[in-house]
């Protein structure tokens, strides 16, 4: 299937809005200036998992978070997690990245089903040199997708939506651990 960024983004909110509108009462939303979930208090109104701009990137690491998220995590804004913007201390950043591991390594099997590259992301643009070696972050992403998928102990969610994700963009194995090692992150 030979689509463009744009293309595949559609592909995905429509991918996931027919697994997860009804089923989980949320639903997938691009377009915003900063990615945000709002939890509905309604049932007729679903819980809204918004997404940057339009990033496809932004809206598979939305949903990795949103598919980790516990029922109660679930009924919080912004799954109820700690965030420190940019400009992060060294232990600010190392706590950042501690909380980030299983997110952006489901982020990458997601990528991986769907075709598209992933960056990881240490999200502290600003960053002195002491902090802006990501190296150790990227090891412990290598060592939890590799896990995950060796144990095929994945968030159910996850696992839903990475199998829909790779039948729906007809890609390889998204499991191969071929695919998760240091040299393959940029």
């Amino acid at each position: 299937m030979n689509l463009s960024e744009q293309q595949r983004l559609q592909c995905i909110i429509q991918l996931f809005d027919r697994l997860f509108l009804v089923a989980e009462n949320t639903q997938l939303i691009g377009d915003a200036d900063e990615p945000l979930y709002i939890p509905s208090s309604s049932r007729a109104v679903p819980h809204q998992l918004i997404f940057r701009e339009n990033f496809l990137s932004s809206a598979l690491h939305e949903i990795a978070h949103w598919c980790i998220a516990g029922k109660q995590r679930r009924l919080q804004q912004d799954f109820g997690y700690w965030y420190q913007p940019d400009g992060r201390t060294v232990d600010e950043q190392v706590k950042f990245e501690s909380m980030e591991v299983k997110p952006q390594a489901l982020e990458w099997i997601f990528s991986n089903a769907c075709g598209q590259k992933f960056t990881p992301s240490a999200d502290n643009l600003n960053a002195s040199d002491d902090i802006a070696d990501d190296t150790g972050f990227k090891k412990a992403l290598v060592k939890q997708a590799r896990q995950w998928c060796q144990s095929q102990q994945l968030p159910s969610r996850g696992k839903i939506f990475i199998d829909a994700l790779s039948k729906e963009f007809n890609t390889a194995d998204p499991y191969n651990l071929t695919y998760y090692q240091l040299s393959c992150l940029v």
